[in-house]
């Protein structure tokens, strides 16, 4: 019968800071010790696990090495379930505490997050949630790399082995300046638009749905101007420099600089954008991640409810 690797949990969780970090030096001072206490019992690892998880580069820190990526992922989720056992041998198996780390979508952040974080602080007081704020390429990448356990994003470049449960749908419209021609209308055909200048929300995959929606149309765009960042579109489009496609739709029509936009639906049948809840399908939930799904159907719901931007209700989880 082989020996099991003899691996301690300080060992563990030294490792999931330096990889955090991608410095020993730094995860030794979050964890406060010396930092030739985190570097022996990384190496010890390395050592028990017999394959080296870092490539230490003098100038640059750490880089993790393909084996070491996907021992962090499994490591993180195994020091997750450790802490659920721990509290349930405790008697709390129903009291969700801890700390997680979700992502959201950049754009859903204004939208949803402060609901979000508010009604999990009423129902589960002893939870500590850290929000990591990312476009969408990169709420996928920290899904698979184990650094978030769930995510509250559009379904955008996820990719395969991601499941997503549907709270909601946004479907687009459009923002167009004060005393524009459209304006009048109550709906706005996308041909209707064709050759005028476009403010476009430029961030990887929004970016490419909104020029397919035009495309589709008959009505491909005119980009004059872009922005990653939404208020800044918004403020262009009250300044006149073009129209617009967004989502998620402000309760007011007033820009940041005192200016004001048109919002429009659209009359062409487009595909919604829809706003999930999405976990990594090969890793197993924990009680905390359960709550986050849990609060973010509700918050959206009530969100629904009070203002009517998130369309549709929730489907079934898929991936």
């Amino acid at each position: 019968m082989s020996r099991q690797p003899d691996v301690t949990l300080t060992q563990l969780r030294y490792f999931v800071q330096a990889a955090s970090l991608l410095s020993m030096t730094k995860a030794a001072e979050e964890l406060r010790v010396a930092q030739s206490a985190v570097s022996t019992a990384v190496a010890q690892l390395e050592k028990q696990v017999g394959t080296p998880l870092f490539i230490r580069q003098h100038a640059r820190g750490l880089v993790l090495t393909a084996a070491g990526e996907e021992f962090l992922r499994d490591v993180r989720g195994l020091l997750a379930h450790l802490g659920e056992v721990l509290d349930a041998a405790r008697g709390r198996g129903d009291d969700v505490r801890g700390h997680i780390r979700l992502a959201c979508m950049v754009t859903l952040v204004p939208f949803v997050m402060p609901e979000l974080l508010a009604e999990l602080s009423s129902v589960h007081p002893g939870l500590d949630v850290e929000v990591l704020e990312l476009e969408a390429a990169a709420v996928s990448a920290a899904l698979r790399s184990g650094t978030v356990e769930v995510a509250v994003t559009y379904d955008l470049g996820l990719g395969q082995g991601v499941v997503r449960e549907v709270i909601a749908e946004a479907p687009p419209y459009v923002i167009l300046p004060p005393g524009h021609r459209l304006a009048a209308l109550p709906e706005v055909r996308l041909r209707d638009l064709a050759e005028e200048p476009m403010v476009l929300l430029d961030l990887p995959h929004s970016r490419e749905y909104f020029r397919e929606l035009l495309a589709a149309a008959g009505a491909p765009p005119r980009i004059a101007y872009r922005s990653h960042n939404v208020e800044a579109v918004r403020g262009m489009v009250a300044q006149g420099l073009g129209f617009s496609l967004l989502n998620q739709r402000p309760g007011l029509d007033g820009t940041y600089g005192g200016g004001r936009v048109e919002s429009r639906a659209i009359a062409d049948d487009v595909p919604s954008l829809s706003v999930v809840v999405a976990w990594m399908e090969s890793v197993r939930r924990t009680a905390r991640a359960r709550a986050v799904t849990d609060s973010a159907r509700t918050v959206v719901e009530r969100l629904r409810a009070a203002n009517g931007q998130l369309g549709k209700k929730r489907r079934a989880p898929r991936s």
